[in-house]
This record gives structure tokens, C-alpha cells and sequence, in this order.
């Protein structure tokens, strides 16, 4: 069976979040998805993985409720789950940003479809953003895309305050995974004086889905969150795997580097890993193995 990957998200006002919980776990796992789903007063956002069938039910369902009835997905494919389980969760916010001025329901952006995004950014007076963590930014991005060098999504609005002004940056252009956080940050900069803000609508994902490989502006791969850890041209499998210790992607090279040990410890880490963290990462590497055993 071929798995289908989807993400999706909608920002609408969902006050009964908590209600929708249940429900939407148990249809989840009747159906065989695995993946995760945030739920929050503020919205949806979701990626769930299982056969084309049960991906298909569970958007129709979502679709019922009139408020997720323009709610899209982006798909993808791997050749296994790419998620060990099903989760729905609670949260403050279906992505944290810890602004509650930037408010995607009130005001966002301008919309840019990937066919157009090429010509946009090719405009000399437009800055271009890339709104994702450095360790995204460090396998892949835009041509001469501004890199934040954020820890968390959290930092943006300090780089924002620092390294951006409203007067001498008239029109900026923002890009992330698949659009969500851009949702937030262009509401942010509106709310903060800027006045043409645009961001690629779907994000990285839908234009290395749809913009042709001899077309496009992205060099490397793009860090995804989940077991398939990197993508690239046309949604296939990255080359990237994942450090178990401290989660940052790992290229080919930092494999044969002697800082790495599969499942304890990467380049990344190596000098701040502790001896009691080295030895539980240890010990989880040798159940999983053993949970592999048992599978085969």
C-alpha cells in the first residue's frame, strides 16, 4: 500500500475545540491514520498519514463542519508511516508565536501562488524571508533568502523589531513549510506598519510540488516533521536522517563524521551532550532495536 501523507490548517475561531477532540481521535483511529492534530480556539492544523481512502474520509468529515469547509490539504507520499501513532491534541495555539496581536482571522498577507513566486522574489526591492528555525534554513532554502537564525518561532518577532523597519523595507516576502507559520508572521508585520507583505500560499511544499525542477529558485532539501525528514524536487524522500539526541537533520557527511553515533549522538550535539544523557539515549537505542527485532 502506498501511504499518503496530507497537511492541512485553517485559522477560524473554534471555541468548542475541546468538544472536537474525541471525536475526531476516535474517526482517526477507526480508520488506521497516524500522525498528529492541534486543536486550538484559534484553528486547525494537522498531518496525518494512512491509506488514500481513510485521507480521503477524514477531509470530507472536517469539510462537514462549515467552518472547515474551505479547508485544503497538500499530500504527499511515503513508503511506510511516517508516524508511530495517532494523536489529537489541545493547544494555546496551532503554532506558537506568543503574539496575540498577529491574528490570521483579522488580517494576513498578500496570497502567492508558487507559479507567480519566481517573479516576485526576482524584484530587486522586495526582501525576501525565510520564517523558519536556522536548523530548516541550514538544508535548503530561496536564493539570497534572509535566514533570521531563529531557535523557535518564538525569536521571530525579535528579529523582526532588530533587523527590520517598516520605512525602509516596503514590500517583504516571507516563505515557510507549508504556509502556516507565514499565516501569522504577515499578520504580524501588518499589525507592526508594514504595508506590502506577501507569502507563498502553501508554502514550500506546494512549490516544490508544482514549480518544475528547471524553474525554480530552491537549492537543497526541505526539512519536514516527521519520520521522512527531508523532501525535495517534487515531494521525494530527502537524503536526510534525523539525530535521535537532539533532533537536527543529518546530511550524509555528518554520518562519517567521528562525532556520530547512530541513535546517541550527532555532530550537533557532541559537545553539549551529558554522560546521563548519552547513556538514556543509550539505553532507548537498544529498546528500539529490540522493538525492531520483535517486528521481524
Amino acid at each position: 500500500m502506498t501511504v499518503v501523507v496530507a497537511t492541512f490548517y485553517r485559522f477560524v475561531r473554534l471555541p468548542d475545540c475541546a468538544e472536537l477532540r474525541s471525536p475526531l481521535l476516535e474517526f482517526c483511529q477507526s480508520r488506521g491514520l497516524m500522525g498528529s492534530i492541534l486543536l486550538a480556539s484559534e484553528g486547525i492544523n494537522g498531518t496525518v498519514a494512512g491509506s488514500s481512502d481513510a485521507i480521503a474520509a477524514l477531509l470530507t468529515q472536517l469539510q462537514k463542519d462549515p467552518r472547515f469547509s474551505a479547508l485544503e490539504a497538500k499530500y504527499s507520499t511515503a513508503a511506510t508511516l511516517p508516524f508511530e501513532r495517532m494523536k489529537v491534541k489541545l493547544k494555546s495555539e496551532i503554532v506558537t508565536f506568543g503574539q496575540s496581536e498577529a491574528d490570521p482571522t483579522q488580517q494576513v498577507g498578500t496570497y502567492v501562488d508558487p507559479a507567480d513566486w519566481n517573479q516576485l522574489v526576482e524584484d530587486p526591492d522586495v526582501v525576501l524571508i525565510d520564517t523558519r528555525n536556522d536548523y530548516e534554513v541550514a538544508i535548503g532554502s530561496f536564493e539570497r533568502a534572509q535566514n533570521p537564525k531563529t531557535g523557535s518561532f518564538r525569536d521571530f518577532p525579535s528579529y523582526v523589531q532588530t533587523q527590520l523597519d517598516p520605512k525602509q523595507h516596503k514590500k517583504v516576502a516571507m516563505f515557510c513549510t507549508g504556509g502556516i507559520r507565514c499565516e501569522k508572521a504577515s499578520a504580524y508585520l501588518l499589525n507592526q506598519g508594514f504595508e506590502q507583505v506577501y507569502h507563498l500560499k502553501g508554502g514550500i511544499l506546494k512549490y516544490l510540488e508544482t514549480v518544475p525542477r528547471a524553474e525554480s529558485r530552491w537549492h537543497g532539501e526541505c526539512f519536514v516533521f516527521d519520520e521522512r525528514v527531508a523532501v525535495r524536487h517534487g515531494l521525494e524522500p530527502g537524503t536526510y536522517d534525523l539525530c535521535r539526541a537532539c533532533g537536527h537533520p543529518i546530511s550524509t557527511a555528518d554520518q562519517t563524521s567521528d562525532r556520530y553515533e547512530a541513535g546517541i549522538v550527532c555532530p550537533h550535539c557532541y559537545d553539549s551532550l551529558t554522560p546521563e544523557k548519552r547513556a538514556k539515549q543509550k539505553m532507548r537505542r537498544q529498546q528500539l532495536l529490540q522493538k525492531q527485532e520483535l517486528k521481524s
